[in-house]
């Protein structure tokens, strides 16, 4: 029997954290392993899909993959890699989800199958999250598409604060002026603002133009540096969380994902808050 961990899936997006949890069965599931090379990688199942690939430096590891669930993460399985990197993993389901796939706890990637597809990764074991590749399925590759993106203002926020930090030496330090160090941040703080306006035009771009996804979640949640970026205090926001309902009933209408965001829109235009 799977594991529901009763988490919100707007906290596990906003927050960026992820679960996990000891290995259990999964009647869903069928992995093959074994310690030298994985045997053929089967045939993706009409109720269900495959995915598979090539880590480098991951030989003799164990991935596990687990569901983002609407009303939380459900562990599903772990996976062997064998000594040559390559590992599979076949999983039948009743309906479209979205799947993390993990090399430790705050290494993974997020997947979005199709029903007979097969998901093929390659990438790098020790950064997963920045190095991994995605083919055999076009809304996986919709979300590297927009992860892409994303790092890209990681990488933006990491050197700010690296700057700022050394700023904040140089005025302790006495080696620099205070008219400087306040020249300097404000140089800073206006990279940052560019950089917000930028994320959160490319987040609703990608909603506008992913309507019926279920890639538009995950893109509604992202915040930036802790700062939502479609906020649904806001009648603008709550426009967007209404966009992405309207997507999903038309798409996917019976799936367990809109109807769980159904009701946590109807929450949001009675308290202004999505929680």
């Amino acid at each position: 029997m799977k594991k529901r961990f009763l988490v919100p899936i707007s906290l596990i997006l906003c927050a960026g954290l992820c679960f996990s949890s000891c290995r259990q069965e999964s009647k869903n599931s069928d992995s093959v392993v074994s310690d030298s090379v994985l045997e053929a990688i089967p045939e993706a199942p009409a109720d269900g899909f495959v995915i598979c690939g090539t880590l480098k430096g991951g030989a003799g590891q164990r991935l596990w993959l687990e569901e983002m669930a609407p009303d939380g993460i459900i562990f599903i399985d772990s996976i062997k890699v064998d000594r040559h990197g390559n590992f599979h993993y076949l999983y039948r389901t009743s309906y479209r989800s979205l799947y993390n796939l993990h090399t430790t706890l705050d290494n993974y990637i997020v997947t979005l199958p199709d029903f007979g597809e097969t998901v093929t990764v390659t990438g790098r074991w020790d950064n997963l999250s920045v190095s991994y590749r995605v083919e055999g399925s076009p809304e996986s590759q919709l979300l590297w598409d927009f992860q892409q993106f994303t790092n890209k203002g990681s990488r933006i926020l990491h050197n700010l604060v690296d700057t700022l930090n050394r700023y904040d030496n140089l005025l302790a330090e006495r080696k620099i002026s205070k008219a400087t160090y306040d020249a300097r941040k404000a140089q800073t703080d206006a990279i940052y603002h560019e950089a917000l306006k930028e994320q959160r035009e490319y987040v609703r771009d990608f909603i506008r133009a992913h309507r019926g996804s279920l890639a538009t979640i995950i893109a509604l949640y992202k915040p930036f540096n802790n700062t939502p970026l479609v906020d649904p205090r806001t009648d603008e926001g709550v426009g967007y969380y209404k966009m992405v309902l309207e997507g999903l009933e038309k798409s996917l209408p019976d799936n367990p994902h809109t109807i769980h965001f159904r009701n946590s829109t109807q929450r949001i235009r009675v308290t202004g808050t999505r929680n």
